[in-house]
Protein backbone atom coordinates (compact mmCIF):
# COMPACT_ATOMS: atom_id res chain seq x y z
CA UNK A 1 0.00 0.00 0.00
CA UNK A 2 1.53 3.67 -0.79
CA UNK A 3 2.71 5.73 2.44
CA UNK A 4 0.69 9.02 2.35
CA UNK A 5 2.81 11.89 4.13
CA UNK A 6 2.51 15.79 4.43
CA UNK A 7 4.87 18.38 2.81
CA UNK A 8 5.52 21.93 2.12
CA UNK A 9 7.72 23.52 0.63
CA UNK A 10 9.00 20.88 -2.11
CA UNK A 11 12.52 20.55 -3.05
CA UNK A 12 13.49 20.44 -6.46
CA UNK A 13 13.87 17.15 -6.83
CA UNK A 14 10.06 16.39 -5.54
CA UNK A 15 8.60 19.24 -7.83
CA UNK A 16 10.08 17.14 -10.41
CA UNK A 17 8.44 14.17 -9.32
CA UNK A 18 5.33 15.87 -9.03
CA UNK A 19 5.75 17.42 -12.48
CA UNK A 20 6.56 14.20 -14.08
CA UNK A 21 3.66 12.98 -12.44
CA UNK A 22 0.97 15.29 -13.80
CA UNK A 23 2.80 14.35 -17.02
CA UNK A 24 2.32 10.70 -17.02
CA UNK A 25 -1.74 11.86 -16.20
CA UNK A 26 -1.99 14.43 -18.73
CA UNK A 27 -0.48 11.69 -21.62
CA UNK A 28 -3.44 9.25 -19.92
CA UNK A 29 -5.94 11.93 -20.25
CA UNK A 30 -5.20 14.45 -22.45
CA UNK A 31 -6.07 17.20 -19.99
CA UNK A 32 -3.70 18.45 -17.44
CA UNK A 33 -4.72 17.23 -13.61
CA UNK A 34 -3.37 20.19 -11.99
CA UNK A 35 -3.91 24.24 -12.46
CA UNK A 36 -1.53 26.78 -13.18
CA UNK A 37 -1.63 27.54 -9.52
CA UNK A 38 -0.65 24.55 -8.61
CA UNK A 39 2.43 24.20 -10.63
CA UNK A 40 3.48 27.56 -9.87
CA UNK A 41 3.64 27.39 -5.90
CA UNK A 42 5.01 23.76 -5.21
CA UNK A 43 8.02 24.91 -3.68
CA UNK A 44 5.58 27.81 -1.21
CA UNK A 45 5.20 27.12 2.76
CA UNK A 46 2.13 28.49 2.21
CA UNK A 47 0.21 25.75 1.21
CA UNK A 48 0.78 22.48 1.99
CA UNK A 49 0.80 18.45 0.08
CA UNK A 50 0.16 15.38 0.22
CA UNK A 51 2.43 12.70 -1.36
CA UNK A 52 2.03 9.41 -1.78
CA UNK A 53 4.66 6.84 -2.50
CA UNK A 54 4.59 3.10 -3.96
CA UNK A 55 6.58 0.60 -1.36
CA UNK A 56 9.78 2.05 -3.62
CA UNK A 57 9.86 5.28 -2.78
CA UNK A 58 7.98 6.58 -6.78
CA UNK A 59 5.30 9.48 -6.38
CA UNK A 60 2.38 7.77 -7.29
CA UNK A 61 -0.18 10.20 -6.23
CA UNK A 62 0.08 14.32 -5.18
CA UNK A 63 -2.13 16.43 -3.56
CA UNK A 64 -2.00 20.11 -2.93
CA UNK A 65 -3.96 21.53 -0.65
CA UNK A 66 -4.57 25.92 -0.19
CA UNK A 67 -5.88 26.98 3.34
CA UNK A 68 -4.70 30.53 3.10
CA UNK A 69 -8.37 31.22 1.84
CA UNK A 70 -12.01 32.45 3.59
CA UNK A 71 -12.62 29.87 6.36
CA UNK A 72 -13.52 26.75 6.78
CA UNK A 73 -12.98 25.92 3.46
CA UNK A 74 -9.82 24.13 1.83
CA UNK A 75 -8.95 24.45 -2.02
CA UNK A 76 -7.61 21.24 -3.53
CA UNK A 77 -6.44 19.39 -6.75
CA UNK A 78 -4.93 15.96 -7.11
CA UNK A 79 -3.28 13.35 -9.66
CA UNK A 80 -2.76 9.84 -9.22
CA UNK A 81 -0.55 7.66 -11.43
CA UNK A 82 -2.67 6.02 -14.50
CA UNK A 83 -0.53 3.00 -13.11
CA UNK A 84 -1.64 3.31 -9.72
CA UNK A 85 -5.47 3.72 -10.44
CA UNK A 86 -8.73 1.86 -9.60
CA UNK A 87 -6.82 0.90 -6.15
CA UNK A 88 -8.18 3.14 -4.00
CA UNK A 89 -5.35 5.57 -3.54
CA UNK A 90 -7.61 8.50 -5.20
CA UNK A 91 -10.33 7.95 -2.06
CA UNK A 92 -7.76 7.80 0.17
CA UNK A 93 -5.71 11.23 -0.76
CA UNK A 94 -9.35 12.64 -0.60
CA UNK A 95 -10.05 11.23 3.09
CA UNK A 96 -6.90 12.47 3.69
CA UNK A 97 -7.92 16.37 2.67
CA UNK A 98 -11.21 16.39 4.22
CA UNK A 99 -9.38 15.35 7.22
CA UNK A 100 -7.15 18.28 7.49
CA UNK A 101 -9.90 20.72 6.83
CA UNK A 102 -11.70 22.77 9.43
CA UNK A 103 -14.90 20.68 9.40
CA UNK A 104 -14.27 18.53 6.34
CA UNK A 105 -15.01 21.68 4.24
CA UNK A 106 -13.10 21.00 0.87
CA UNK A 107 -13.39 21.92 -2.70
CA UNK A 108 -11.55 19.62 -5.24
CA UNK A 109 -11.01 20.53 -9.11
CA UNK A 110 -12.01 17.84 -11.41
CA UNK A 111 -10.23 18.78 -14.87
CA UNK A 112 -11.73 17.74 -17.67
CA UNK A 113 -14.31 16.10 -15.83
CA UNK A 114 -12.25 13.10 -15.94
CA UNK A 115 -15.03 9.55 -15.52
CA UNK A 116 -12.81 8.49 -12.58
CA UNK A 117 -13.18 11.82 -10.88
CA UNK A 118 -16.90 12.07 -11.61
CA UNK A 119 -17.20 8.73 -9.51
CA UNK A 120 -15.13 9.63 -6.92
CA UNK A 121 -16.42 13.17 -6.42
CA UNK A 122 -20.02 11.08 -5.88
CA UNK A 123 -18.87 8.33 -3.79
CA UNK A 124 -17.80 11.23 -1.21
CA UNK A 125 -20.70 13.22 -1.41
CA UNK A 126 -19.41 16.08 -3.33
CA UNK A 127 -21.72 18.37 -4.98
CA UNK A 128 -20.49 20.64 -8.36
CA UNK A 129 -19.99 24.09 -6.86
CA UNK A 130 -18.44 25.75 -9.38
CA UNK A 131 -17.88 25.34 -13.35
CA UNK A 132 -14.98 26.78 -15.59
CA UNK A 133 -15.56 26.45 -19.63
CA UNK A 134 -12.33 25.82 -22.12
CA UNK A 135 -13.23 27.34 -25.19
CA UNK A 136 -11.20 27.69 -28.33
CA UNK A 137 -11.43 29.35 -31.81
CA UNK A 138 -8.99 28.93 -35.04
CA UNK A 139 -6.99 31.81 -35.84
CA UNK A 140 -6.93 30.61 -39.50
CA UNK A 141 -10.39 32.14 -40.29
CA UNK A 142 -11.28 35.94 -40.79
CA UNK A 143 -10.79 38.03 -37.73
CA UNK A 144 -12.10 41.68 -37.19
CA UNK A 145 -10.30 44.68 -37.27
CA UNK A 146 -10.18 45.84 -33.08
CA UNK A 147 -12.90 49.39 -32.98
CA UNK A 148 -11.03 51.37 -29.86
CA UNK A 149 -13.17 54.52 -28.50
CA UNK A 150 -11.63 57.75 -29.10
CA UNK A 151 -8.71 58.63 -26.82
CA UNK A 152 -8.14 55.00 -26.23
CA UNK A 153 -4.71 53.56 -27.44
CA UNK A 154 -2.49 49.90 -27.04
CA UNK A 155 0.72 49.18 -25.87
CA UNK A 156 2.97 46.77 -24.50
CA UNK A 157 3.15 46.18 -21.04
CA UNK A 158 6.50 47.21 -19.84
CA UNK A 159 8.38 45.47 -16.35
CA UNK A 160 9.01 47.53 -13.27
CA UNK A 161 6.68 50.05 -14.30
CA UNK A 162 3.40 48.87 -15.42
CA UNK A 163 2.78 46.41 -12.16
CA UNK A 164 0.90 48.92 -10.18
CA UNK A 165 -1.43 50.13 -12.89
CA UNK A 166 -2.26 46.37 -13.83
CA UNK A 167 -2.38 45.21 -10.34
CA UNK A 168 -4.96 48.26 -9.61
CA UNK A 169 -7.28 47.17 -12.60
CA UNK A 170 -7.06 43.88 -12.57
CA UNK A 171 -8.24 43.50 -8.06
CA UNK A 172 -11.18 45.93 -9.53
CA UNK A 173 -12.51 43.58 -12.43
CA UNK A 174 -11.94 40.59 -10.28
CA UNK A 175 -13.07 41.49 -6.62
CA UNK A 176 -15.10 38.47 -7.08
CA UNK A 177 -12.79 35.86 -8.33
CA UNK A 178 -10.67 33.38 -6.02
CA UNK A 179 -7.76 32.84 -7.86
CA UNK A 180 -7.43 36.16 -10.04
CA UNK A 181 -8.43 38.86 -7.26
CA UNK A 182 -6.34 40.29 -4.75
CA UNK A 183 -3.42 39.70 -6.08
CA UNK A 184 0.16 41.61 -4.99
CA UNK A 185 3.08 42.38 -7.00
CA UNK A 186 5.01 38.84 -5.83
CA UNK A 187 1.98 36.89 -8.05
CA UNK A 188 3.25 39.13 -11.25
CA UNK A 189 7.20 38.84 -10.43
CA UNK A 190 5.92 35.15 -10.65
CA UNK A 191 4.89 35.03 -13.84
CA UNK A 192 7.10 37.40 -14.87
CA UNK A 193 9.71 34.87 -14.34
CA UNK A 194 7.88 32.26 -16.60
CA UNK A 195 9.52 31.11 -19.36
CA UNK A 196 6.61 31.63 -21.12
CA UNK A 197 6.06 35.53 -20.28
CA UNK A 198 6.29 38.23 -23.82
CA UNK A 199 5.69 41.51 -22.54
CA UNK A 200 5.23 42.80 -25.88
CA UNK A 201 2.20 40.02 -25.95
CA UNK A 202 0.96 41.65 -22.60
CA UNK A 203 -1.26 44.64 -24.41
CA UNK A 204 -2.56 47.90 -22.17
CA UNK A 205 -5.70 50.02 -23.23
CA UNK A 206 -4.69 53.15 -22.43
CA UNK A 207 -6.02 56.61 -22.12
CA UNK A 208 -4.20 59.98 -22.99
CA UNK A 209 -2.57 60.27 -19.66
CA UNK A 210 -1.32 56.59 -20.02
CA UNK A 211 -4.06 55.53 -16.97
CA UNK A 212 -4.43 52.07 -17.80
CA UNK A 213 -8.28 51.26 -18.77
CA UNK A 214 -7.42 47.34 -19.34
CA UNK A 215 -5.78 44.93 -20.75
CA UNK A 216 -5.08 41.48 -22.66
CA UNK A 217 -2.37 39.35 -21.31
CA UNK A 218 -1.25 36.79 -24.19
CA UNK A 219 -0.10 33.35 -23.13
CA UNK A 220 2.18 31.16 -25.58
CA UNK A 221 2.02 27.47 -24.74
CA UNK A 222 5.03 25.59 -26.49
CA UNK A 223 5.52 22.35 -28.00
CA UNK A 224 6.97 21.26 -25.21
CA UNK A 225 3.44 20.84 -23.06
CA UNK A 226 1.51 17.85 -22.62
CA UNK A 227 -2.21 17.04 -22.63
CA UNK A 228 -4.94 18.79 -23.72
CA UNK A 229 -2.54 21.39 -25.20
CA UNK A 230 -1.37 19.10 -28.41
CA UNK A 231 2.04 18.72 -30.34
CA UNK A 232 1.32 21.98 -31.34
CA UNK A 233 1.97 25.68 -30.00
CA UNK A 234 -1.71 27.00 -28.82
CA UNK A 235 -1.97 30.74 -28.16
CA UNK A 236 -4.31 32.08 -24.88
CA UNK A 237 -6.42 34.58 -23.80
CA UNK A 238 -4.72 34.02 -20.85
CA UNK A 239 -6.61 36.71 -18.24
CA UNK A 240 -8.50 39.81 -19.82
CA UNK A 241 -9.91 42.69 -17.60
CA UNK A 242 -11.39 46.10 -17.65
CA UNK A 243 -11.67 48.66 -15.50
CA UNK A 244 -15.16 48.53 -14.11
CA UNK A 245 -14.88 52.60 -13.98
CA UNK A 246 -14.53 51.98 -18.36
CA UNK A 247 -17.30 49.28 -19.05
CA UNK A 248 -19.41 50.31 -21.76
CA UNK A 249 -16.73 51.11 -24.17
CA UNK A 250 -16.48 47.63 -25.54
CA UNK A 251 -13.13 47.30 -24.57
CA UNK A 252 -13.29 43.75 -24.06
CA UNK A 253 -14.45 43.13 -27.81
CA UNK A 254 -11.56 45.18 -28.93
CA UNK A 255 -8.66 44.20 -26.68
CA UNK A 256 -9.69 40.31 -27.14
CA UNK A 257 -9.50 41.20 -31.08
CA UNK A 258 -6.17 42.84 -30.71
CA UNK A 259 -4.61 40.10 -28.90
CA UNK A 260 -6.00 37.63 -31.27
CA UNK A 261 -4.38 39.55 -33.97
CA UNK A 262 -1.11 39.02 -31.89
CA UNK A 263 -1.13 35.22 -31.69
CA UNK A 264 -1.66 34.94 -35.26
CA UNK A 265 1.16 37.20 -36.30
CA UNK A 266 3.57 34.89 -33.99
CA UNK A 267 2.27 31.94 -36.49
CA UNK A 268 -0.09 30.20 -34.26
CA UNK A 269 -3.10 28.52 -35.45
CA UNK A 270 -5.47 28.16 -32.25
CA UNK A 271 -6.29 29.84 -29.45
CA UNK A 272 -8.12 29.13 -25.90
CA UNK A 273 -9.53 30.14 -22.92
CA UNK A 274 -10.83 29.73 -19.76
CA UNK A 275 -14.36 31.07 -18.21
CA UNK A 276 -16.58 30.69 -16.06
CA UNK A 277 -19.60 29.22 -17.26
CA UNK A 278 -22.36 31.27 -15.43
CA UNK A 279 -20.65 34.56 -16.79
CA UNK A 280 -23.36 34.84 -19.45
CA UNK A 281 -21.92 38.09 -20.75
CA UNK A 282 -18.24 37.54 -20.70
CA UNK A 283 -19.40 33.99 -22.66
CA UNK A 284 -21.55 35.68 -25.03
CA UNK A 285 -18.53 37.81 -26.26
CA UNK A 286 -16.39 35.04 -27.11
CA UNK A 287 -19.08 33.28 -29.09
CA UNK A 288 -19.90 36.33 -31.14
CA UNK A 289 -15.97 36.43 -31.69
CA UNK A 290 -16.12 32.39 -32.85
CA UNK A 291 -14.91 30.59 -29.74
CA UNK A 292 -16.89 27.33 -29.00
CA UNK A 293 -17.00 25.23 -26.14
CA UNK A 294 -14.12 22.82 -25.60
CA UNK A 295 -13.67 21.26 -22.39
CA UNK A 296 -15.11 21.76 -19.09
CA UNK A 297 -13.29 21.57 -15.47
CA UNK A 298 -15.78 21.33 -12.24
CA UNK A 299 -14.99 22.61 -8.45
CA UNK A 300 -16.95 19.84 -6.34
CA UNK A 301 -17.51 21.04 -3.02
CA UNK A 302 -18.36 19.16 0.68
Amino acid sequence: MSELSWRAGLDETTVSDVTALASAAADADGTEPLGEHVLLHLSDDTVVHLLAHDPDGALVGFAHLDLTGPPPDGAAELVVHPAHRRAGLGTRIVEALLDRTAGGHLRVWAHGQHPGAVALAARLAFTPARVLWQMRRSLLTPLAEPELPDGVRLRSFVVGVDEPEFLRVNNAAFDWHPEQGGWDVDQVKLRESEPWFDPAGFLLAVDGTDRLLGYHWTKVHDESDTGEHGPEPIGEVYVLGVDPAARGKRLGAALTLAGLQYLRDRGLSQVMLYVEADNTAAVRVYENLGFALWGTDVSYAR
